[in-house]
């Protein structure tokens, strides 16, 4: 493999019913930054049935160039046709760096691309910058430079491990939701738009669709809340949480869980904070009998301001807190309520 002839960030830009997902923007923001350090351009690949249209969206956060792949066999997700779309986009244009968002279709997408092409694929990555290999040399072995080291927990998130792919192209990973940060848009950019179509012969890998259920869901995003008003185990009960649904309403914030919440039955997935949840940045993060444990700090630590309540003095929580509270959540969270009401209605 001539790696050499391997240029550019690459981005894949997953959309669903002509709709962006919000990863791509950030893939796109953290693409700019990768970009700039190999002194390179960012590339956002776009495959689907009639989505031309969404290029120019793509130029506003950041996207130098879009490879549109546009065909009937793409209008909704299979893995066939759209793993045959993106390989072949990398055959044709040989980036240095491939990324996908780890949704349900990146951890679908991802390896089978990975495969195909020849390269390895890093999962679920926290963290991509660009660096030498190995990061502290070793005696007789070269250090190579210029290198995506790409970091994701391990271990169940009691371990961190920064891998890198040095003898293979593209260098490829799969991003967390939330974790990357888009770029402001900038106004009234126009996409350089590049049509490929590397063509679709259906064969039997080609899934066929009979029908798509789409279920409504009542459960709020929380990775697009200001304010979250998060619970774990020391709430105590599914009923308990009824005093972080009051403060929640007063502070026009959204109730958020840990990972044995959801276990426990008490409030939804959709709501769970963490490596194995969702990764979130609000304004204010109230962390309410939460323990802290590393695997949930993972997904909210980028908060920019964190209040832990916890009637443990010793709990990792507080490590990370702006402003803690030492005490039984059942008195302070109903008497802050209160405060709060008290002083709107002021």
């Amino acid at each position: 493999m001539a790696l050499e002839e391997y240029k550019g960030v690459f981005v894949f830009a997953q959309q669903v019913d002509n709709v962006l997902d919000g990863v791509a923007f950030e893939l796109l923001g953290k693409g700019k930054d990768l970009a700039a350090v190999l002194n390179t351009e960012v590339t956002a690949v776009l495959a689907g049935s009639d989505v031309k249209g969404l290029a120019d969206k793509l130029a506003e956060y950041g996207a130098d160039r879009v490879i549109v792949v546009d065909d009937p066999e793409l209008k909704e997700y299979r893995t066939e046709p759209y793993a045959h779309a993106l390989a072949s986009v990398i055959d044709e244009f040989k980036p240095e760096i491939m990324l996908v968002g780890a949704t349900a279709i990146g951890r679908d997408l991802g390896p089978t691309v990975s495969a195909r092409v020849k390269t390895g694929l890093t999962a679920d990555c926290t963290v991509l910058e660009i660096g030498d290999f190995p990061l502290n040399p070793v005696a007789g072995e070269e250090q190579l430079h210029n290198q995506l080291l790409m970091t994701r927990p391990a271990f169940g998130g009691n371990t961190i491990a920064t891998i890198a792919c040095p003898y293979n192209r593209p260098q490829m990973a799969t991003v967390r939701p939330g974790v990357m940060q888009k770029i402001d848009p900038i106004a009234g950019a126009k996409a350089n738009v590049v049509e490929f179509n590397p063509g679709f012969t259906p064969n039997d890998r080609y899934v066929e669709i009979l029908n798509v259920v789409k279920a409504v869901k009542n459960t709020a995003n929380i990775m697009d809340a200001k304010i979250l008003v998060s619970g774990g185990r020391g709430v105590g009960s599914q009923e308990n949480f009824r005093l972080l649904d009051d403060l929640a309403e007063v502070l026009g914030g959204t109730v958020s869980c840990s990972r044995a919440v959801v276990e426990n039955g008490w409030q939804p997935v959709d709501l769970q904070v963490g490596q194995t949840g969702k990764t979130v940045r609000p304004q204010i993060y109230f962390a309410i009998g939460i323990s802290g444990a590393i695997q949930h700090v993972a997904g909210m630590e980028e908060s920019d301001l964190i209040v832990a309540i916890n009637k443990d003095e010793d709990a990792p929580i507080f490590d990370v807190a702006d402003y803690g509270l030492v005490g039984d959540l059942n008195k302070i969270v109903p008497a802050l309520t209160a405060a709060l009401k008290a002083a709107q209605n002021e």
